[in-house]
């Protein structure tokens, strides 16, 4: 599979903080065997979020956007808004899945706001901003990524798995 990551985050897109969480996840991705296509950091921008995610998904060169940062309560979080904006479709599953992991280990994770959807032919999911979150969430939906791209790009959505 490939992958976009994408930090989000005032502090790290003004050089205040060192990326750790973006760096954690395209680690992480690529012991799972996934190609990462594109690393970039944004700031907590609406209209910025959505201009990058639209392009990366218009252009078809990564199957999967993971975006980390912008999903807690804060008043500059608006990742989330910005993923709802583009996607045409969401995919609940994934982060009430995500949530629910993440309570096993850190009840505050019920907090994060993140969310999954489709545009075109790429899935985007919002991670948490803490590198360790971040993994626990990826890891969270891993196993079920490949069979999500599968479908999106056509495979049949069979019951039982292959």
């Amino acid at each position: 599979m490939r992958i976009a990551v994408l930090t989000i985050s005032d502090s790290v897109s003004s050089g205040k903080q060192e990326d750790r969480s973006g760096p954690a996840v395209a680690t992480r991705c690529k012991e799972l065997g996934w190609q990462i296509v594109t690393s970039m950091v944004l700031r907590d921008d609406r209209s910025a979020i959505e201009t990058v995610l639209k392009e990366l998904a218009q252009g078809a060169s990564a199957d999967v956007i993971l975006t980390t940062g912008g999903t807690g309560l804060g008043p500059r979080d608006v990742t989330p808004e910005a993923t709802i904006t583009v996607c045409e479709r969401l995919i609940p599953g994934f982060s009430e899945h995500m949530r629910a992991q993440g309570a096993k280990k850190l009840p505050r994770a019920i907090l994060s706001r993140a969310v999954a959807g489709i545009r075109g032919e790429t899935i985007i999911i919002n991670l948490p901003g803490s590198p360790r979150g971040a993994v626990d969430s990826l890891d969270a939906i891993a196993e079920l990524l490949p069979h999500a791209v599968a479908v999106l790009h056509g495979a049949r959505h069979d019951s039982e798995p292959s």
